[in-house]
């Protein structure tokens, strides 16, 4: 499929680089603003899906990034749960165990603690998570041809 028409392209390029930038926001922000990883992975999520939908894609570039998308996905549940056996191993509770990797003062970035760094992790497996769904219901089209 080669994609739309150039002004959407153009226009989509611009768009999900803002998306993206966005999305990390919200997501490196969430401690302390209202979202988080998961309002910053369904950011990061529309920004691929945009561009996959108006630069178009074939087969083998779907398998690929759809492979990609499910390791991303793994590594963002993989790191989650190294975050909160962290906190066990450490003997404090898993939201708790602020002193454990930093401390920071208040209204700062860097002052939430293991949160950011659970946030990040919630936001890679929503992310992956969301466009590996998109490119699973795209495939269909592939298994369903004449």
């Amino acid at each position: 499929m080669p994609g739309m028409s150039l002004i959407v392209r153009v226009i989509t390029g611009l768009m999900s680089g803002l998306l993206l930038l966005y999305g990390g926001y919200i997501t490196l922000h969430g401690h302390l603003t209202p979202g988080g990883g998961f309002a910053g992975g369904v950011l990061i999520a529309a920004a691929l899906m945009a561009v996959s939908l108006a630069f178009g894609s074939v087969e083998q570039v779907e398998k690929r990034r759809y492979v990609l998308s499910s390791v991303l996905e793994s590594f963002g549940g993989l790191w989650f749960l190294i975050l909160a056996l962290a906190g066990y191993f450490v003997g404090e509770f898993f939201f708790r165990n602020a002193g454990v990797f930093f401390l920071g003062r208040p209204l700062e970035l860097v002052s939430g603690g293991i949160i950011p760094l659970a946030n990040i992790a919630i936001g890679i497996k929503v992310g992956a998570g969301l466009f590996a769904i998109f490119l699973a219901l795209g495939a269909s089209r592939f298994v369903m041809k004449e």
